[in-house]
């Protein structure tokens, strides 16, 4: 066995480790914490594979970014465990028939082995500046650049629902149309009033004013 192998077996016992953890932890936070190590062993796995761009784009989108906005919603979020767990018995059956498929899968796949590079004639003629991330940018944008554009679309379309279905209109809050403001007039939020320029005391101040003057 050589080092290749040795870590890839780490990793994936990490991996399958954490994986089963976020199934499996009561607290949520936990279970995030769990996942951003499934994903830190993923990205190990495509280096081992000479896919550095897929693993660096893995740390740096899913873990530093998805998975870190996840932890703080879940910490701010009140989330009840009880109904959370009220349906996993109900659905258990499905989730394990799921489960045992995609094993039996897997050991399929580990069974037939996986081809080394110096079975691929393509790996094989790599040079030393070949670079995988500009042949991945080749192969998105000129064989499956209809694929990109679609599933760009969908996202668009994805991101405009939320945000059209999390929208609230409550009656308190204030709005300001910016239309409104540049049409204003200063004759409509001011009004000049004429007034004398000085005034006589009334009566009750007067006798105040007296009665200070008597105190010694």
């Amino acid at each position: 066995m050589d080092y290749q192998t040795g870590f890839f077996y780490l990793f994936a016992a990490v991996l399958l480790y954490a994986g089963y953890r976020v199934i499996t932890a009561r607290n949520p936070v936990h279970a995030v914490l769990h996942l951003m190590l499934a994903f830190s062993q993923a990205a190990a796995l495509w280096l081992l594979l000479k896919a550095e761009f897929l693993g660096i784009t893995l740390v740096l989108v899913y873990l530093g970014a998805v998975m870190v906005l996840f932890l703080f919603v879940v910490m701010m979020l009140d989330i009840n465990l009880d109904t959370v767990r009220q349906g996993f018995w109900k659905h258990f059956p499905l989730a394990a028939l799921l489960g045992a498929f995609v094993a039996a899968e897997l050991i399929a796949v580990l069974w037939m082995g996986f081809p080394s590079l110096a079975d691929n004639p393509v790996a094989a003629d790599m040079g030393a500046n070949y670079s995988n991330t500009r042949e991945l940018g080749l192969l998105l944008y000129t064989e499956y650049l209809y694929p990109i554009e679609v599933a760009a679309v969908i996202l668009l379309v994805a991101m405009i629902a939320a945000i059209a279905l999390t929208l609230r209109q409550r009656k308190d809050s204030k709005a300001i149309n910016p239309a409104l403001q540049v049409h204003v007039r200063a004759s409509d939020r001011l009004v000049v009033v004429p007034m004398n320029a000085t005034q006589k005391a009334a009566p009750v101040v007067e006798a105040v004013a007296a009665e200070e003057g008597k105190k010694p």
